[in-house]
């Protein structure tokens, strides 16, 4: 199992970034898939989570990110994207994409795993003019 986090930069207060997480070695929609991140000095928070079931997908969303971020997937393309909308300097940090098996969960989960198995590289997003 590996994960590919990309899209990460430098981008002003109120702009947008898409972040993508690229799987190889399993299937993306037989895990709860999320992106987390951790800012200097911070502990490490989770930021959104998805979860399919058939044509079902339960999305979770922070609240410090809620109605700016949105949480997607292509699973022809085995790929999650955060799609980040009205950026702030908060959200400065390295965002990193994970996932676990969504079979330990139960069905109809709808949050982010507390530790996930599997682990992105990270992608540092920062927000600064």
């Amino acid at each position: 199992v590996q994960l590919q986090a990309s899209g990460g930069g430098l981008v002003q207060p109120g702009g947008s970034l898409r972040l993508s997480c690229v799987g190889s070695g399993f299937t993306l929609d037989d895990y709860v898939m999320g992106w987390f991140r951790q800012a200097p000095g911070k502990p490490r928070e989770a930021v959104s989570c998805i979860s399919t079931y058939g044509i079902t997908h339960n999305r979770y969303y922070s609240d410090s990110v809620k109605g700016r971020f949105t949480i997607s997937k292509d699973s022809a393309k085995n790929t999650l994207y955060l799609q980040m909308n009205s950026l702030e300097p908060e959200d400065t940090a390295v965002y990193y994409c994970a996932g676990d098996w969504l079979d330990d969960y139960g069905l109809g989960y709808n949050k982010c795993p507390s530790a996930p198995e599997y682990w992105g590289q990270g992608t540092q997003v920062t927000v600064s003019s």
